[in-house]
Formats: structure tokens, sequence, C-alpha cells
């Protein structure tokens, strides 16, 4: 062993010290880094002396030579992240699907004064006034101005449930530009990795970002992440190459196979979603291939938004959209059917006039010649009978009466409907405010476990910080012992025979 070895084995204490204190420094300063992992130096010890050969000098046993900074880790656990992505995507989904219900369900604002049913029970009201006072103008004139807001309504849910139907669609446009910008970003650090792993070298703060994309693309689809080796000369902790997979429910590969979103084992390294512009919103493409999307807030859009084929029992845009349509046109062809039968307060019979209209565009009006002269109104069932309001009973009758072989359902009224949709949607909205708030309980104690083992803890930080400030005072300690001990040999020693 060299007579100077005391002072390599310090200087290489110093600087293994030194590279903590500095990882300790990088921990603090990221803090409040979004998706920063802690770091840590792993210390080794360096061959003992003497190595094993058969010109070794004959001493008692090895002797140690100090310390190396052996790699600089993220203090990370896999299987945590596993689990935070799942749970992640299913948040999305529920999350996503509770913010689209919320919306339906303040537009049809039920139960509440403006809603739709309490627009009908005041026309209802206003008809059952006029059976009881055909020949009143007032009677008249409030029935056709309640009639005029029970087509407003109608209008007003229709065209505004149209137009949150294509806000989705723009939205789910987003979604996959989010998607899409994603994974190019990742497939970008999965080459700058390829490159610095290769030579010995962990690239931390990359995979750092990396994890922080994929937890991002989680939440818009169910995803499953596998690691590939860089090169054969990266380290064996290395994390490698990100190769995400498309995966179900259950978190396995479809059975047509698999569906990689990012594999950088091949050309092309990553693909991107796409939907066609005149395409229905579950057609969405990957690959040139349509995929079932099992998860994640593109797949809660796509249902929320609706689709031929999704069920009508399914609440969406579109069967919300569709089954208000049918109660439009069930409610007017029955409301005009009646009215056709009656008399109005001429005594005259029209069986060619109409009470409620619906345009080319779907849009319910109240026919402009009542609206002009609402004693039109067939309120009588008897010819020159101007004092007889059975008729207009028979219309208040309308709402409640059960009608068989219509859209609505054999037996369906035209109340029991629309009061089926709004407990469908009522159910349906409970239901993914409850799942979402079960499956954020489960997502954030994932992340509390998650964070527990790889966030900073400045507490800890300073006290490594202190940790590591004393033993490198100690090796320089030991360095001035050694200097002094090789003081003594070279200029004190040997002076009696000059």
């Amino acid at each position: 062993m060299s007579t100077f070895h005391g002072l390599e084995m310090a200087k290489q204490a110093l600087f293994t010290q030194q590279s903590a204190l500095y990882t300790t420094g990088h921990n603090i300063s990221n803090a409040n880094t979004e998706g920063y992992t802690r770091q840590r130096v792993n210390f080794e010890t360096t061959p003992a002396f003497p190595t094993g050969s058969r010109n070794r000098p004959q001493i008692p046993g090895q002797i140690g030579t100090g310390v190396q900074a052996g790699t600089v880790e993220r203090i990370r656990d896999s299987f945590l992240d596993m689990q935070y992505r799942a749970e992640n995507s299913k948040t999305g989904y529920w999350e996503t699907m509770s913010e689209s219900l919320y919306r339906m369900e303040s537009l049809l604002n039920e139960p509440s004064e403006s809603g739709l049913a309490n627009t009908m029970d005041q026309f209802w009201q206003s008809l059952q006034d006029l059976s009881v006072d055909a020949q009143s103008e007032s009677a008249r004139s409030v029935v056709v101005q309640r009639g005029i807001a029970v087509a407003d309504t109608f209008n007003y849910l229709s065209n505004n449930i149209e137009s949150m139907q294509t806000d989705i669609r723009k939205q789910i446009d987003v979604t996959i530009d989010d998607a899409n910008s994603i994974l190019r970003q990742i497939d970008r650090i999965n080459n700058q990795i390829k490159e610095i792993e290769p030579h010995g070298y962990l690239a931390n703060d990359l995979y750092d970002e990396r994890d922080r994309l994929i937890d991002k693309l989680s939440s818009i689809a169910n995803i499953k992440v596998h690691r590939v080796e860089s090169a054969e000369s990266a380290q064996d902790i290395a994390a490698g190459l990100a190769k995400i997979e498309l995966v179900d429910d259950s978190g396995k590969s479809f059975a047509s196979g698999p569906v990689y979103l990012v594999d950088p084992t091949g050309e092309p390294t990553y693909q991107e979603f796409d939907l066609a512009e005149d395409a229905e919103v579950n057609e969405i493409t990957f690959g040139g291939n349509t995929i079932d999307l099992s998860s994640g807030s593109l797949k809660s859009l796509v249902d929320a938004h609706g689709y031929p084929g999704s069920g009508d029992k399914v609440v969406s845009y579109e069967n919300m959209k569709a089954n208000l349509a049918k109660l439009a046109e069930t409610f007017v062809s029955e409301f005009n059917s009646v009215h056709q039968e009656g008399y109005n307060y001429n005594g005259v019979q029209d069986t060619e006039l109409k009470f409620f209209q619906i345009d080319e565009n779907g849009n319910v009006t109240v026919s402009e010649e009542i609206q002009d002269d609402p004693a039109l109104i067939a309120a009588s069932s008897e010819e020159d009978a101007s004092g007889n309001g059975e008729n207009a009973g028979e219309l208040a009758k309308v709402m409640d009466k059960l009608i068989n072989g219509n859209p609505l359902g054999d037996g369906a009224s035209i109340k029991g409907f629309y009061e089926g949709l709004i407990g469908r949607l009522g159910v349906a909205a409970q239901e993914a405010n409850r799942m979402a708030q079960n499956t954020n309980i489960l997502r954030s104690q994932v992340e509390e476990q998650r964070v527990s083992v790889s966030s900073v803890s400045l507490d800890e930080e300073m006290t490594n910080m202190l940790k590591f400030q004393h033993a490198y005072n100690a090796a320089a300690r030991s360095m001035t012992a050694t200097d002094e001990i090789l003081d003594r040999i070279i200029n004190n020693m040997g002076l009696v025979g000059r």
C-alpha cells in the first residue's frame, strides 16, 4: 500500500460526501417541483487491499481502501405507480362523467319552477280553467301564452342539449390532441434516455418528466407501462425505455392483441389517436384501426356524447336529445289529435287546424292562427256550444293519457315518460358522483403512499445535510491527520545522522 494512501482515501471520502451534499441540495431545490422524485447517492466501499493474487503481500488481513459514490438513484416504487395509474384512469372517467351529467341536470333543472314539468303543469292548469269557463277570452289567451311557454321550453332544451353535445365533441377532439402531444413527448424523452443510459448514467430527471407525462396520459386512457432495456451496457437499475400499452378494464391486453401507444423497440416508435370530422364519436382510431377504450376521460366523453348502438336506456346527450324529440312529437301529435275533434268559440270544427306545429328543424311552435285569434281554440265538444269546455278538459288529460302504439312505448304517458327520463338522469348522475368520490379516495390513498416513498421531505433532507456535512468534516480531519503523519516522517525523522 502506498505511503500516501491515507490522503487518497480521505480525498475519496471528501468527494463522496460532497456528491451526497450536492444531491441533497438538488432534492431541496426541487421540493415543490411537480413530478420530482427524491434522489440518493448509493455509497460503495472501494475494493479492499490487497486483492487476491499470487504476489500479494503477506499481511494479517485485507485493509479497507475507502468509499466511492456508486450511483445517484431515484427512490420510487413501480408497483405504486401501476396502482396509481389504474385508479387515475377510473377517476378520470367518473369525474368527467359526473361533470357532463351535472351540466345536463343543470339544463333540465328538475324539479323547479322553470323546468319543462312545471311549464306543462301550468299549461294543464290553464286548460282546466278554460274547461270551466270556455267563453272567457282571458282564459283562452292564457292557454295560448302557456302553450307558447311549453313550445319555447321544448325548443330551449333541445337546442341547448344539442349545443352541449357539440361542445363535448369539441372536447373529445381537444382530449385526443392532448393525448397525442403527450405521446410525442414521451417518445422524445425515450430517445434522449436511449442516448444517455448506454454510457452508464441514470437519466433521473428525464425519468421524472416521463413518469409525469405517463400519469397524465393515464387519466385519458387506461394504460399499462412496460420497461424495455435501452442497451446492454446500461446499468441494471436503469429505468430503461417506456413501452405503453392500451389495456382493458382488467388491465390485460385486448383479445385481438396488444395495442401499443408507444413502442420504442420498432418503427414507428409511437402512433396517434384520430377521429375523422364526420365519424361517430365511438370510431376513434389508432394506427388506422378502430379501438375500444375501456376507461379514462376520453372514454367518458364518448359515452356522455352518445353514439348509435349505445342503448336507449343509457343516459347520454344523444339519447336525451332523441327522447326529448320523441316526447315533443308525441305530445304535439296527441294534443293536435284531440284538439281537431273539438269545436271553437264559433261552434266550428276545423280538422285541419293544428294547435302546435313542428317545423323542419324540429322546433315546436303554436300556430299563428291561434296566436292571432284565441277563439279558434277548440274547447267545446259540441257544435254551436261555445260554453261547453269538455274538449278543453280532454286536452288537459293528454299529459296523463296512456298511449298505446306510440314512440314512447306501449302504455306510456307523456308525463310518465318525461318523469322516467328525469329519474334515469338523476340515478345516473348520483352514481357518477358516488363513483367519482370513491375512485378519487382510492387514488388519493395510493398517491399518499407514493408520496411517502418518493417525495422530498425537507426535515429528512436537513437531517441528511447535517449527516453528510459531519462526515465531510471528519474526512477532512482524517486528511489533516495523515498530512501530519507524513510531515513527521518526511521532515522530522533521520536528523541524528546529519
